[in-house]
């Protein structure tokens, strides 16, 4: 007698899945392209806002992990290390599309992180990320880099070649309009100085 269902492996083991997509496996490689693209796709749009071209960067970034993927060691999050080359991606194809402009001011306050922000439900993650798309590219980068990717003022200012008050200067410029902004649609809820 036959059996009825077929059994189907619904988790597959993520470090052979890396070691055949190492050996230049094409289904492997495609395999982490299908899990991990949707993902990666929306960090190169939060900082590139043409999505043409932030699909560009995504695949470029992709080619990049399955040439780097020997040195992945099975430390800490896969995810984590695909997302850390599509920044660094990010980032090359904003240096040279427009070099960004960044101010130097040597004193700023400390400023909190995306997660510590209390932005209400209504505010659609479209909205916020079209408030952002309008910031310039150093305010943005930046702003992305702290706020979403948890990155800090020495990190940030060491990948763009920056001071570490350039840093915070421009996430300080980068909060300040963020806040106007949502200030202007609901100026109710964000009063200046409130995030």
């Amino acid at each position: 007698m036959k059996p009825l269902l077929k059994v189907i492996n619904l988790h597959h083991d993520p470090a052979q899945l890396i070691r055949k997509a190492t050996g230049g496996n094409r289904e492997a490689q495609n395999e982490i392209y299908r899990r991990y693209a949707p993902k990666m796709l929306s960090v190169c749009r939060s900082y590139v806002s043409d999505l043409q071209y932030a699909e560009d960067v995504m695949v470029t970034g992709f080619f990049k992990v399955f040439k780097s993927l020997s040195s992945y060691r099975n430390e800490g999050s896969f995810e984590g290390w695909i997302r850390r080359i599509m920044v660094r991606q990010c980032i090359d194809h904003l240096r040279k599309s427009r070099p960004e402009q960044f101010v130097d001011l040597t004193t700023c306050e400390p400023l909190p992180r995306m997660q510590e922000l209390e932005v209400p439900g209504y505010f659609e993650t479209e909205l916020l990320q079209m408030l952002i798309d309008q910031m310039p590219e150093g305010y943005r980068t930046v702003f992305l880099m702290y706020a979403v990717e948890g990155y800090s003022h020495q990190e940030i200012a060491e990948a763009l070649g920056i001071s570490v008050s350039t840093s915070k200067t421009q996430l300080f410029k980068a909060r300040k309009q963020l806040q106007g902004k949502l200030a202007e649609l609901k100026p109710e809820i964000y009063e200046v100085g409130r995030i």
